[in-house]
């Protein structure tokens, strides 16, 4: 079959398959595109607010679709290891140039989640599962896929375990099929939304426990930006770890090195200011 990948077309999952819509170049852009990576690391943070992992663990995270790894580095630094499964095996050798800390496999989710049971503490996706929600070849069926999905997911998990999932879907039937199918797998749980009374900032979740029946969280409200949540403020507080899960302080020398360093060696020298004596230094207050 030949796609024609148009550009002006507003949903990619109607272009081409996703190992075929993200190849080599569309990958090397998504990932360089700095509106993208804002975008991810916003959604990222949500997907871990709704998570609310223990504060005091490091935690074993799924990330699907994983993409180039943009979404697995805000896992990095809340301080989680993580292991990323994409089927666009361009989007994997982008992260694996850009050296990302999670471990990585090129997998079809739809095919099912092949590791062992109870290996993860927590599943994060973003952008990704509305994929599932469309037939690219003659033997695909959404509904068995996404079956198999989260049959599969499910036993990877452990009891008590939760997973998020931001999503994209088309219409009010496809948020009913990729419910519906969760729950026929095990889960528990439902949708959350953010901003449901705006056209741009509305955002949707899929939450699922695994084992229990978990409380669910409530959605965002009101305009974006105003709200205060309890759980961002827990989510900023897990991100600045050491490798082995200590903390390390809010732009202290060594988190600000480590920045530098993992920065340096995803976008090339030339993109971070030199090391000096300075760096990291406090600066006085000026300000009363």
């Amino acid at each position: 079959r030949v796609y024609r990948l148009d550009r002006m077309a507003k949903r990619p999952e109607h272009l081409a398959p996703p190992e075929i819509f993200y190849n080599a170049d569309e990958a090397r852009k998504y990932t360089a595109n700095s509106r993208m990576i804002q975008i991810q690391s916003d959604l990222t943070q949500r997907c871990l607010e709704l998570l609310c992992l223990p504060e005091d663990e490091t935690c074993f995270i799924l990330d699907v679709g994983c993409g180039s790894g943009l979404s697995g580095e805000e896992l990095t630094e809340s301080g989680h290891m993580w292991i990323g499964m994409d089927i666009s095996k361009d989007m994997i050798d982008v992260a694996v140039e850009r050296e990302v800390e999670g471990d990585l496999l090129v997998a079809d989710m739809g095919a099912g989640v092949p590791f062992k049971p109870g290996t993860f503490d927590g599943v994060i996706s973003v952008s990704a599962l509305q994929w599932l929600c469309n037939a690219d070849r003659g033997d695909h069926n959404p509904r068995k896929r996404l079956l198999t999905f989260f049959t599969s997911l499910y036993g990877t998990m452990v009891q008590g375990g939760k997973a998020v999932f931001q999503f994209y879907p088309e219409n009010p039937d496809q948020m009913q099929l990729v419910t519906t199918q969760a729950m026929k797998a095990g889960f528990s749980g439902g949708l959350v939304i953010d901003y449901p009374n705006s056209a741009k900032a509305k955002k949707i979740y899929l939450v699922l426990f695994a084992g229990i029946v978990g409380h669910m969280p409530s959605g965002r409200t009101g305009e974006p930006g105003e709200e205060s949540h309890s759980g961002a403020a827990f989510t900023k507080a897990r991100r600045h770890r050491g490798s082995k899960g200590e903390r390390v302080g809010l732009k202290s020398r060594d988190w600000i090195q480590a920045k530098k360093d993992r920065r340096r060696r995803q976008q090339g020298e030339d993109t971070v200011r030199p090391d000096s004596k300075y760096t990291g230094r406090k600066r006085k207050n000026f300000l009363h």
